[in-house]
């Protein structure tokens, strides 16, 4: 076998292992709130690049109401207990592994890397705060 063909296949094997081997199924209602929940995450990760002032004092006002939502339900996004009582008519569903760490589930199932929800907490909120300082810096620059 060739060098190449060698390092293809090892491209291979680590591509795939990133990829979780039997990934959790969704149904219509779940995959709706998955999507949901990822263009969230889209928004608030380049929400602050938007050269719009509109979109930026949307941005600004939404960040710290996540941030407060978030601590204000226990650690957990309503969009889950929105699910939960679609599904359950309870807002709080010990089974849904999501339910306070959609991020932290979705990174490790992913990467493997065993991050726990406290851990993912302290890492969101740097995030976050990080994200609402260039999203200021980027509104007052225009």
């Amino acid at each position: 076998m060739s060098t190449t063909e060698e390092v293809r296949e090892e491209e291979g094997s680590d591509l795939s292992s990133a990829i979780p081997e039997h990934p959790q199924k969704r149904d219509l209602l779940g995959n709706f709130c998955f999507y949901l929940h990822f263009a969230v995450m889209l928004f608030i990760i380049s929400g602050w690049l938007i050269p719009s002032v509109g979109v930026l004092l949307f941005y600004l006002g939404f960040l710290p109401l996540v941030f407060l939502h978030w601590k204000l339900n226990k650690d957990a996004c309503m969009l889950n207990n929105i699910e939960n009582w679609l599904r359950d008519g309870k807002w709080r569903n010990p089974k849904n592994r999501e339910e306070g760490a959609w991020l932290v589930t979705l990174i490790n199932d992913v990467t493997h890397l065993g991050i726990t929800p406290k851990q993912m907490n302290y890492i969101t909120y740097a995030v976050l705060a990080v994200l609402w300082f260039l999203g200021l810096r980027h509104y007052q620059a225009l």
